[in-house]
């Protein structure tokens, strides 16, 4: 399958070349005056039913493209209509690089930003040492529990936005905080935004999901792109 183009509509549904078969894909344009960044925003678990249309998942595409920023969604492996099935982190990664590379080969002028919701914040965190985002962003990682080890995840050495609800019935929020506390001496310590009486699903607090996207990431927002660049 020949590799598409990144697309100048607004938005557009692709099929990528994944490890797998392929990935479904969705691209969307800036609705800000656009900057030079291209982010990629990853799903919760899929036999949880986490889909790359979950809301908190297109909640935070809209906030980063209210920023300036086009946004790439995509289903990992075995949901919706893209090939394979679930392996457990391992493939799910692997899934995400090709992505990335595909966004870079596609976009090389453009920062790499990448974000994700539970599940979706673990792969990111994952493969974030090796893919070097100019942003990360995790909502709800899944520091405890599971099958998920966050102990011999590096660190990303760029800004780090970490958005947690505390009243979070599937992550334990004490145990994000201390996973966080124990990251001693990073050169980029991450930003833990706590966001009181909130679920893990951000039932009836979408709104002040978005609004907090938007502010961790006002500071490290590149330059606007010229006019018709």
């Amino acid at each position: 399958m020949t590799s598409p183009a990144f697309p100048n509509e607004a938005t557009a549904t692709l099929m990528l070349d994944g490890p797998a078969g392929v990935l479904e894909t969705i691209v969307e344009a800036a609705e800000a005056p656009p900057r030079n960044a291209v982010a990629v925003v990853c799903h919760p678990l899929p036999t949880d039913g986490g889909t790359m249309h979950n809301k908190v998942v297109t909640m935070t595409a809209r906030a980063l493209r209210e920023s300036g920023i086009a946004t790439v969604r995509f289903n990992f492996r075995g949901t919706g209509a893209s090939s394979g099935s679930f392996d457990q982190g391992r493939g799910e990664a692997e899934d995400l690089r090709a992505v990335v590379a595909w966004v870079r080969a596609q976009r090389p002028g453009a920062k790499l930003w990448l974000a994700g919701f539970s599940f979706g914040s673990y792969i990111t965190l994952k493969c974030a040492a090796e893919l070097h985002p100019s942003m990360l962003i995790s909502i709800a990682p899944p520091a405890a529990g599971r099958n998920w080890d966050f102990s011999t995840i590096a660190p990303p050495e760029c800004p780090w936005l970490v958005i947690q609800g505390e009243a979070d019935e599937i992550v334990d929020p004490q145990a994000v905080y201390a996973w966080i506390d124990s990251l001693k001496g990073l050169r980029q310590p991450p930003e833990l935004v706590k966001m009181p009486d909130t679920s893990h699903f951000f039932h009836r607090r979408l709104i002040d999901l978005r609004g907090a996207i938007k502010h961790g990431v006002k500071p490290y927002l590149p330059p606007e792109l010229p006019q018709g660049a």
